[in-house]
């Protein structure tokens, strides 16, 4: 009974059976993340005084954007796994998106978008930024059903089962490892909570909280990026992504701490700020 309990299980399967139907899970779990996010987004939007449409259009040109972004990503960053067969650079459903290239093409978009429909920015970043982690957590939840983004070899009780055919060359022998897609999802749902907080207690000045947001993403992905075993890109002898995790870290401390200028956007109907930083509780 302890050797059961004393690891996660795999699924046995990529995808989800209902009825006559069968779900890919990865792009499942990525289509309930979204819809999460748009749904927590709309409801921010409206705590914010803004119009809550403007998520939902938003997110029409943002996700799509987001998902090439992160594929792309993955692909120029991992490109030796194509070799050979470049028709897999199209085959998301077998996994592979980089986040990091997600929140870029994603963001450039949305700001985009959002100046097309006189949203005001600032407001509109402050109230997407939690929703955004939420749609991670939720969409990691697919690298279990493709048993991939695992790390190093562990014995820890909440240790992930691998099949032989997933595990890396060197660790063929080892039967479970950490489930580092995992503890990044209970680390985004953590940083949607303390976004949510301190935008709540007004303790972050207006415009800046998605700052907070990659300041926080860039440290959960360092450290989650540091037990990672699998194949990757070096840059000097260190993972690329490890990298890009420091760029995240340091371009969002910048940002929240770059002086203002007087210059933050305020709230159309809060004009003073004199009604704080009270938000919609999430239930």
């Amino acid at each position: 009974m302890y050797a059961v309990l004393a690891s996660i299980p795999s699924p046995g399967s990529k995808a989800i059976e209902i009825g006559p139907l069968s779900l890919r899970a990865y792009g499942l779990m990525i289509a309930l993340g979204v819809l999460a996010a748009v749904e927590l987004g709309r409801r921010r939007f409206a705590a914010k005084g803004l119009d809550p449409e403007g998520v939902s259009a938003i997110a029409v040109w943002a996700v799509p954007a987001g998902l090439i972004g992160a594929r792309l990503y993955h692909v120029i960053t991992d490109w030796k796994r194509f070799r050979g067969d470049w028709w897999d650079v199209f085959a998301v459903w077998k996994g592979g998106l980089g986040v990091p290239g997600g929140i870029l093409l994603g963001t450039l978009v949305g700001v985009w978008v959002a100046k097309r429909r006189g949203i005001p920015l600032g407001l509109a970043a402050d109230a997407l930024a939690p929703a955004i982690p939420l749609a991670q957590a939720i969409g990691r939840l697919g690298n279990w059903f493709n048993q991939e983004v695992f790390g190093r070899p562990s014995d820890l009780p909440w240790a992930l089962e691998i099949d032989r055919a997933k595990r890396p060359p060197k660790y063929l022998d080892q039967p479970t490892f950490h489930p580092t897609f995992l503890y990044e999802a209970l680390w985004n749902i953590g940083l949607m909570f303390v976004l949510i907080w301190l935008d709540r207690r007004g303790l972050v000045r207006k415009g800046r909280l998605f700052a907070v947001y990659v300041l926080g993403y860039g440290l959960g992905r360092f450290w989650v990026e540091a037990l990672r075993a699998d194949e990757a890109s070096l840059l000097l002898g260190i993972r690329v992504n490890l990298w890009v995790s420091g760029l995240l870290v340091l371009g969002g401390l910048v940002w929240l701490l770059w002086p203002s200028g007087g210059g933050d956007e305020v709230d159309v109907d809060d004009p003073d700020g004199s009604a704080g930083g009270d938000d919609v509780e999430v239930q």
